[in-house]
């Protein structure tokens, strides 16, 4: 089970789906008055992809020393290290673009984001998309980690948004879940879950929550980074 720190940081600072929106990070550190001293930060995944400043974010990640869970986009970005990469072929923005602007250190980094982060002094777990209720966390398949949005009318858990309620709404419990990947249905505040993509990329906010008091705070977008939430 991976911890984000052995120390008890007076603050745990959770963050939404970055998606590479470098200044409004920026923005949101500055505005909860963020410090290693004082502050533990995580943040829920999806660092990269749709947004203008990708490397940028995972260099400011590590440089600060912040803690992050791996997000599905993080994991796509993954699969492309050490292919040779066209940069003058691929698509902007693309993943294999991005590829192309990384630095050993930013490998190295994003190669060892776990799949949850169990903050035990705070009963929270982070993780990027979800939890299936009534698995145990050591049991959760790396696919709905990275990418459940909802659980079907049948008891399933599904990636489609359309296939059943918000898997939060259906979690008991007893540890606080923070997530993020569901930009379409955005900012979810429920019992035991609390959902924090706010949809930053898409001319949303970027949006933490700042725990034990479980605070909301975000920043507006400058602009819309992409057009679609899916």
């Amino acid at each position: 089970m991976s911890r984000a720190s052995e120390r008890s940081p007076t603050r745990t600072i959770v963050i939404g789906d970055v998606h590479g929106c470098l200044s409004e990070l920026e923005a949101l550190l500055a505005l909860v008055e963020a410090t290693p001293q004082t502050d533990r930060i995580v943040l829920v995944g999806d660092l990269v992809a749709k947004g203008p400043d990708s490397q940028g974010v995972i260099q400011l990640c590590r440089e600060r020393g912040l803690h992050a869970v791996l997000g599905n986009h993080d994991a796509k970005l993954l699969s492309l290290e050490g292919e040779a990469t066209k940069t003058s072929e691929a698509p902007t923005g693309s993943h294999a673009q991005i590829a192309s602007t990384l630095c050993q250190a930013d490998w190295d980094y994003l190669r060892a984001l776990p799949l949850w982060v169990h903050v035990s002094d705070m009963q929270t777990i982070v993780v990027h998309a979800g939890l299936v209720p009534g698995l145990p966390l050591d049991q959760q398949p790396r696919r709905f980690l990275l990418n459940l949005r909802s659980i079907t009318p049948d008891g399933q858990p599904s990636k489609r948004i359309e296939d059943g309620v918000p898997w939060a709404q259906l979690w008991t419990g007893p540890q606080h879940v923070v997530f993020g990947h569901d930009a379409v249905r955005g900012l979810q505040q429920h019992p035991f879950a609390t959902g924090l993509d706010s949809g930053c990329v898409y001319g949303g906010a970027l949006t933490a929550l700042i725990l034990p008091e479980r605070k909301l705070v975000s920043v507006p977008a400058r602009r819309a980074y992409a057009n679609t939430r899916i």
